[in-house]
């Protein structure tokens, strides 16, 4: 069972990237999909969420408009869309899922598989 969460880079601000999140071993189908971020000596900070059910979807205040968060399940893949990048933004980006896929889901603890980290820096 594994999380592959890959898409991070150097982009300039306002720019744009495309995390992808690929589940191996097991179906992303029904599970919710969150993106959490996290800077050095800070807690990790959910910012998109996805349910199983519905796929309805959810977002911190700071990346609601710019950011958007999908699924394929034929792929069993799920994405995180970010747009109009800010140096705020700059973090190192992971992935989640959780069986149980009512979302929204915000805490790390509500989740139970997670993707490795891939860095994301927004800087000219």
């Amino acid at each position: 069972v594994q999380l592959q969460a890959f898409g991070g880079g150097l982009v300039q601000p306002g720019g744009s990237l495309r995390l992808s999140c690929v589940a191996s071993g097991f179906t992303l189908e029904d599970n919710a999909i969150g993106w959490f971020r996290q800077l050095p000596g800070k807690e990790r900070e959910g910012i998109s969420c996805i349910s199983g059910s519905d796929s309805g979807v959810y977002y911190a205040d700071s990346v609601k408009g710019r950011f958007t968060i999908s699924r394929d399940n034929g792929k069993n893949t799920a994405y995180l869309q970010m747009n109009n990048l800010e140096p705020e933004d700059t973090a190192v980006y992971y992935c989640a899922a959780a069986s149980q896929g009512v979302a929204p889901k915000w805490e790390t603890n509500d989740y139970d598989y997670w993707g490795q980290g891939t860095q994301v820096t927004v800087s000219s």
